[in-house]
């Protein structure tokens, strides 16, 4: 899912440059095309710095990275998808309008490294594959709580929720490799249609 580059006011620290180095790196050209070298060289860091600050290497520093993307597209979920913005079947849709939106700003190249991580990695890495399922999984629970909120029972919350983010990621997907918003902003549309009927049927 894609994220906001952060902008500091201040240069950040070593460990911070590596960390927003490989994002992005993973991000446009995925986790075995991303070397090392590549990411001391772009970041501007001192060759023993990567060690000194993961010592585990680059599945260390891949974990890092991800994580803070993950933490960022969480709080944007809570905040786009709070009660006070409205229901469920209005916020869950304007959020995805305002990701294919973003994704098409970037040139399609922007999708969140998360996606291009899970896909080459967690099959042969089971650190990777669980960092990627518990940000899968905050992001779910979050959803949830907003689903929850707008009425929902439970079970429904949780078989929606995971539908939702896996049809944003997976939108996200199409719409890098068709280099268009359609994918992204039908699933908008169909989500807008059926969360609606939902929340008709529970004022019945």
């Amino acid at each position: 899912m894609e994220h906001d580059n952060c902008d500091p006011a201040s240069r950040p620290s070593t460990r911070d440059r590596l960390i927003t180095v490989t994002c992005e790196l993973l991000e446009f050209q995925g986790y075995h095309a991303t070397g090392l070298n590549e990411i001391l060289a772009t970041s501007e860091s001192p060759k023993g710095s990567l060690y000194h600050h993961f010592p585990n290497g680059k599945e260390e520093l891949t974990i890092a990275a991800i994580s803070k993307v993950g933490t960022a597209v969480l709080e944007r979920i809570r905040d786009s998808l709070s009660p006070e913005n409205g229901p469920a079947h209005a916020t869950v849709p304007a959020f995805i309008r305002d990701i294919s939106m973003n994704v098409e700003r970037s040139g399609y190249r922007t999708g969140g490294p998360i996606t291009t991580v899970a896909l080459e990695a967690a099959a042969s890495s089971k650190a990777l594959r669980t960092a990627c399922a518990e940000i899968y999984r905050e992001w779910q629970l979050a959803v949830e709580r907003a689903l929850i909120a707008s009425g929902s029972n439970q079970s429904e919350a949780e078989s929606v929720a995971t539908s939702i983010i896996a049809r944003i990621e997976g939108g996200i997907i199409m719409a890098r490799c068709e280099r268009s918003r359609r994918p992204l902003d039908a699933i908008a549309d169909e989500l807008e249609q059926d969360l609606a009927c939902r929340a008709k049927e529970k004022q019945k």
